[in-house]
């Protein structure tokens, strides 16, 4: 266990993120050595009723559904189903025939996006921006939402095959952007699986793992666990935000034509702990063996080249990072702008959802809370300082 100057001190710093009204509430939990060696929540998981944050609160993982969807990949690498540089207009035909923007012209690209490339965010594919490819991935996110409750709603291919039609933002291999790429991951295992996405994870993540509690949609029985969402009012507290998101039904409470691969999963901070630790593991759950420890090892490894490093080094906050397979990866830390080990990997969400596995350390840290524009915040940097600094 931590010692007690050490839990009072993360007590202390979470209570005055939620004092200041930077944070409704939260769960955050520290595993080392495969036992839980902290668990807390404070605050509220509802403001407006009183509800507080408990150990089976439900939390939107948006981009940290991203990581479950590259192990799904792996999946079906492990099995000889998939060759990473198969080109990904072999499951998705909209991908044919792609096309980039040179001189404001579109012009066809050099070569095919593969699967590799959606791995390593090195596709071309993008979640906005001023070019022809954002424009048209923005305008392709506003026809999905609007979509979202009518009686068609676009489905995980379809938004994948108009992706694919589109523009992208750059030769595909020649830098690095982060984007779309892994909602089209989650269509490339839909094709091979010859199932939904979401059917492929249920039986092949999350019903070995024993997640329960994660999934694209929560039956009726399950939503009052749901947090709710705040954002910043402008005035130094919080105000609800309820928009669906990047075509995601915001209150959870229908089965979604588009099941995203990129955001769009809902779990526990104990669903989680149980794939991060599989991980840590190895591959490997109370026995049983999901990933094969050199899988794990490609899964959890850099992967950038030294020219598209140079796309992930503009993103000032991941200093002393690289990226591979859905996720961060501390390659340097001494450059770091918080503590932390070589080889550490995890990812966030747009809603604050964190985890960070780091393997010299035997050490987890899960982070659940649900704000606008979140992903990794000062009060989560502030918590794993507290953590690391104390091994």
């Amino acid at each position: 266990m931590l010692e007690s100057y050490i839990t009072n001190q993360l007590q202390k710093t979470l209570k005055a993120s939620i004092d200041n009204k930077e944070i409704a509430g939260a769960n955050f939990m520290v595993i080392k050595d495969g036992s839980e060696i902290f668990y807390h929540e404070d605050g509220m998981a509802d403001i407006e009723s009183g509800r507080p944050i408990a150990r089976d609160s439900i939390f939107r993982l948006y981009s940290m559904t991203k990581p479950i969807t590259a192990t799904s990949v792996m999946l079906l690498l492990e099995r000889g189903e998939i060759d990473l540089f198969d080109s990904v207009s072999r499951y998705i035909p909209g991908f044919k025939h792609q096309r980039i923007e040179k001189n404001g012209e579109l012009v066809p690209a050099g070569r095919e996006v593969n699967i590799h490339d959606l791995l390593n965010m090195t596709s071309g594919l993008v979640y906005g921006g001023t070019d022809l490819a954002g424009k048209n991935t923005e305008t392709l996110f506003q026809e999905l939402g609007n979509r979202l409750y009518g009686e068609h709603p676009m489905s995980t291919l379809e938004f994948a095959n108009r992706l694919g039609q589109g523009p992208l933002s750059f030769e595909p291999g020649s830098g690095w952007q982060y984007g779309t790429s892994a909602d089209v991951l989650g269509a490339v295992v839909e094709t091979v699986s010859s199932m939904r996405y979401g059917q492929f994870l249920q039986k092949e993540i999350f019903e070995p793992l024993g997640m329960n509690d994660t999934c694209f949609w929560l039956p009726e029985a399950k939503r009052d666990r749901l947090a709710k969402t705040y954002q910043d009012d402008g005035e130094g507290g919080l105000k609800l935000y309820a928009e669906s998101h990047l075509g995601i039904v915001h209150q959870m409470d229908r089965d979604p034509a588009f099941e995203s691969g990129g955001a769009g999963l809902v779990s526990t901070i104990d669903d989680a702990a149980k794939f991060t630790t599989m991980l840590m593991n190895r591959g490997c759950l109370n026995g049983m063996q999901l990933l094969k420890p050199r899988t794990v090892q490609y899964l959890t490894s850099a992967a950038l080249t030294d020219w598209q490093q140079k796309g992930f080094d503009t993103w000032h906050s991941l200093c002393g990072h690289s990226y591979g397979n859905q996720m961060r990866i501390m390659t340097n830390p001494g450059q770091a702008g918080f503590i932390g080990s070589r080889g550490e990997y995890g990812w966030d969400g747009w809603l604050g959802a964190y985890f960070c596995n780091s393997p010299q350390d035997g050490l987890t840290i899960l982070f659940m809370i649900q704000k606008k524009d979140a992903g990794t915040m000062s009060i989560t940097r502030k918590l794993r300082n507290i953590v690391f600094s104390s091994l």
